[in-house]
């Protein structure tokens, strides 16, 4: 069985979507990286480097440098799947990072959002 494409999608190829989808609704490109830095653990320099040498998403998870505890609080549907009912663990946490994305578009409290 392959894997699926996303696994080897550069990170920096789907950013921009994630700052457009957020911007649109008058959230910030800094919301956005807030939210992926709490999801990895990445510092914002870190995430910047990532995002500059085409790291893959398969790589940006494996490589992450602490994965929040509390993402496991992350629930919901993306994609007409319920996130905490994905088994694949990479899968899992790019859906995780697409919901967290889709909760910022709706206007949700960031301190929502970070499961604070």
């Amino acid at each position: 069985m392959s894997k699926h494409r996303i696994y080897t999608t550069a990170v920096a190829d789907v950013y921009p979507h994630y700052v457009t989808k957020a911007e649109k609704k008058n959230r910030s490109k800094d919301e956005v990286d807030q939210i992926i830095c709490w999801l990895t653990g990445y510092s914002a320099d870190e995430l910047s480097g990532v995002l500059s040498d085409g790291t893959d998403f398969e790589q940006f998870f494996e490589q992450a440098p602490a994965m929040n505890p509390n993402r496991e609080l992350i629930t919901g549907v993306v994609c007409g799947v319920r996130v905490q009912d994905i088994e694949e663990p990479t899968m899992r946490e790019i859906r995780y990072l697409d919901k967290l994305i889709d909760e910022l578009a709706r206007g949700k409290a960031m301190e929502k959002i970070l499961r604070q």
